[in-house]
């Protein structure tokens, strides 16, 4: 089975680089308490990295 993570957005995006709005948007999230359910790779892990201080992620799998 393959690793999943659950990415839930914590804070808001006010005050972000427009990198770290993309990311967050390209990973799913939309509102601050959304959460999703995505799969490992390496595009998703350093999308991960560049907003790790705005969410919350939890390892599945």
């Amino acid at each position: 089975m393959a690793k999943t993570f659950v990415l839930t957005l914590k804070r808001s995006t006010i005050g972000c680089t427009q990198d770290q709005k993309d990311a967050v948007r390209c990973l799913g999230l939309k509102k601050i308490r959304h959460s999703v359910e995505v799969k490992d790779s390496a595009a998703i892990r350093g999308n991960i990295m560049k907003i790790q201080h705005l969410v919350d992620v939890v390892v599945k799998g």
